[in-house]
């Protein structure tokens, strides 16, 4: 809907409570990073949409292997960032390291890896 400062009200609450309940490594805190960067990444603020994004990206590296499809997707937000931010070079880097894991890991027709080759 477009209503950002909401989304990050309700999004920042969530958060909080999950901090609360779940050890810092969890999953969960990683998606919920996530989220907030995502609306970031919305409304156009690239530099936090990074930040939120790299420390999902953190936890992520901590508690997945390191061909799990979440990665793949944290690769990619981070370069879709980059990209928006007219660093070509550093998105490269960054969908390359998605392209990769979602080449291992999904079948070929899974539209995620059709997106990574977009």
């Amino acid at each position: 809907m477009g209503d950002y400062s909401k989304a990050l009200e309700f999004y920042e609450k969530a958060h909080k409570i999950k901090e609360k309940a779940l050890p810092s490594n969890h999953p969960d805190l990683a998606n919920s990073y996530n989220n907030i960067g995502q609306v970031y990444h919305n409304m156009g603020d690239y530099s936090k949409a990074l930040e939120f994004y790299e420390k999902a990206h953190k936890i992520k590296e901590k508690a997945l292997p390191s061909n799990h499809p979440d990665l793949a997707t944290s690769y990619n937000n981070i370069g879709l960032v980059y990209n928006n931010m007219g660093d070509y070079s550093k998105a490269l880097e960054f969908y390359e390291k998605a392209l990769k894991i979602r080449e291992k890991t999904l079948p070929p027709n899974h539209p995620h890896l059709a997106g990574s080759y977009n």
